[in-house]
């Protein structure tokens, strides 16, 4: 069930339909309380992993490698999962049992456990980037948008390279009109996996919709 759940973003944007903000259905702006991010981090290797374990960075490294060379959309999908393996392993077993608690209560719907289980994540380890990533996506999931961002910005301070981050970034700015930002989020995550369908199609659909208003 876990690993359904370190690239949320990613199965919920294959299935939604493409974000839309025509002058006859503008955006609502975000509540005060809602914080917007600060510019995107830089892409960079993570400067600490969660786990300490310079060997498990180095494989990780090792796999980010392959799949910028990947160009077989296939066999980087298998890496992509080798990578999202690599993100579950917290390191420490009360924090893999914590975030086993919150997927369950997440699948079903129990969105305030989910919530306080990974809060007490965020306590024990609060460098663990998947725990900031999986409340960005319970955020996302109830349309708190301001929140969701200020997540995926924490996310993305712990591993910069998080594509699932990257793709729910880019959705929301989407989905709030902020086309230019959303292009260059989804710009990012084919930086480090170039054969993301997903991403290629999200900037296919922005440059299109950016053609049709200059005509």
């Amino acid at each position: 069930m876990r690993a359904l759940f370190v690239c949320a973003f990613l199965a919920g944007l294959s299935a939604a339909p493409a974000p839309s903000h025509s002058q006859e259905a503008p955006i609502a702006p975000l509540p005060e309380s809602e914080v917007l991010p600060q510019p995107l981090p830089p892409l960079s290797e993570p400067s600490a992993p969660a786990s300490g374990d310079d060997e498990a960075a180095s494989a990780l490294d090792g796999l980010f490698a392959e799949l910028r060379r990947e160009r077989s959309p296939e066999a980087a999908e298998r890496l992509a999962g080798r990578i999202e393996a690599h993100w579950l392993d917290s390191g420490s077993a009360t924090v893999d049992l914590l975030m086993g608690w919150a997927d369950a209560a997440a699948a079903t719907q129990n969105e305030g456990a989910a919530f306080d289980l990974l809060e007490q994540v965020m306590v024990l380890s609060p460098d663990y980037a998947e725990a900031w990533n999986r409340r960005a996506t319970l955020n996302y999931g109830l349309d708190r948008y301001g929140r969701s961002l200020a997540d995926i910005e924490q996310t993305l301070i712990r591993e910069p390279r998080h594509f699932g981050a990257l793709m729910g970034l880019g959705a929301i700015l989407e989905t709030l009109g902020r086309d230019s930002d959303a292009a260059q989020a989804y710009g990012r995550v084919l930086e480090v996996y170039p054969s993301l369908r997903a991403a290629q199609d999200a900037l296919a659909r922005l440059s299109d919709a950016a053609e049709g208003r200059t005509l």
